[in-house]
């Protein structure tokens, strides 16, 4: 009989361990001590100032402010439209590294105009600031709080729920077209998947270079594939009958959708924040239009089941309502750096969805090949959505 004990994690092990990151740590010290050898300096301070938000009240303009440089900075001064405009910062003129604060110039401003402002640091550095068009950005009330409510309930939970009201139908048809219509639904959700990661890039660009936005996108993307991944495995491992697993992806692939519908809500949400009331109303039309298709995406999974109604229900509300939480987000407090990590793991969820997808659509054609049938619906899918994406982009 073996009698050998598996190693236990000791002290002595823990401190072998830490010993090289403490080493390490040294040498990071006497680097910054030494300068490595070279006395340098920078000839100019390099400053970096990340302006966040701009909200417009009566007769002021906010501008919330983070300090994304190495060191701390001061703010001096402000000039808007050429005119010398003194300013208030609160908690403080000087921020800390990372550090925010609240810029308030109390300027006459007028609806509709166009404002340019230059913030000056103590070391004359500037960062420009545009307003196109001047517009008091909505404050959180009941009012405006319902209103956002009720835009993300049209982009989202309705035309989920209409693509969801074809199940009776759809359920009529043979296990060809049940195979197309899940080829359809991969290829609803590579294009999905393809056009949230390429927002996230764009987004990407907005993000303060300290909080390294292609880092949050490597991330959450990846992070979120594996936790569904294994998720995924643990239920296959504890049993259960084939449509239990069918309908679990029917969840995931709500979940998926619903990300991607909160990053939809993120976008229309800032365009009203800003102002751009057209554009916001022309991406809830697109919008409208588009996610019909997502409802049809979450059902193709449960074609041949039956599901409870409760079921249905909510992988509706899962799929659209998240739609609610990015119109606020985004027209009350937009982040570009949320908005990144979102849509990073809206990414990583659909693209895993479309690997449990290939997997049943593999399972329900491993006695009948039909390549012909894969390939056309997962292009239909793809062309949908990009016949559909005409209308937004």
């Amino acid at each position: 009989m073996n009698t050998t004990q598996p190693p236990r994690f000791s002290i002595r092990t823990f401190g072998l361990l830490l010993l090289p990151v403490i080493l390490l740590g040294g040498v990071i010290a006497l680097f910054l001590r030494t300068g490595g050898g070279l006395d340098l300096e920078s000839p100019v301070p390099i400053e970096t100032l990340t302006i966040e938000r701009t909200i417009l009240k009566e007769d002021l303009i906010e501008i919330r402010v983070q300090n994304t440089s190495m060191q701390e900075i001061t703010l001096a001064q402000a000039i808007v439209n050429s005119a010398v405009w003194p300013i208030e910062v609160t908690p403080s003129a000087t921020i800390p590294r990372l550090g925010r604060a609240v810029v308030r110039i109390n300027y006459p401003w007028s609806y509709g105009e166009a404002y340019a402002v230059t913030l000056f640091t103590s070391n004359a550095v500037a960062f420009n600031l545009e307003i196109p068009v001047a517009f008091e950005t909505p404050q959180p009330n009941s009012a405006s709080f319902w209103s956002f409510a009720l835009i993300g309930l049209y982009v989202g939970v309705i035309p989920v729920f209409l693509g969801i009201f074809w199940f009776p139908a759809l359920r009529t048809l043979g296990r060809r077209w049940i195979v197309f219509l899940m080829a359809v639904t991969a290829g609803l959700l590579i294009f999905l998947g393809l056009d949230t990661i390429v927002e996230a890039f764009e987004q990407a660009a907005n993000v303060p270079g300290s909080f390294q936005g292609i880092g949050i996108i490597g991330i959450g993307a990846i992070a979120t594939f594996l936790a569904l991944e294994a998720i995924s495995k643990r239920q296959l491992e504890s049993g259960g009958d084939e449509a239990a697993k069918r309908l679990s992806v029917a969840f995931r692939i709500a979940i998926g959708i619903g990300i991607h519908n909160l990053g939809e809500g993120l976008a229309i949400g800032a365009a009203y924040n800003i102002g751009e009331i057209s554009f916001g109303t022309f991406l809830v039309i697109g919008f409208i239009i588009q996610n019909i298709t997502e409802g049809l995406g979450i059902i193709a999974p449960v074609l041949r089941d039956r599901p409870s109604l409760r079921s249905l229900a909510l992988m509706g509300i899962v799929g659209g309502a998240p739609a609610i939480l990015g119109a606020w987000i985004g027209g009350f407090a937009p982040s570009p750096t949320l908005a990144v990590l979102f849509l990073a793991i809206g990414t990583g969820a659909i693209f895993q969805v479309v690997f449990e997808i290939a997997k049943l659509i593999q399972k329900d054609t491993a006695k009948e090949s039909m390549p012909a049938i894969i390939f056309s619906g997962a292009l239909a899918g793809m062309a949908l959505l990009w016949v559909t994406g005409l209308l937004i982009k």
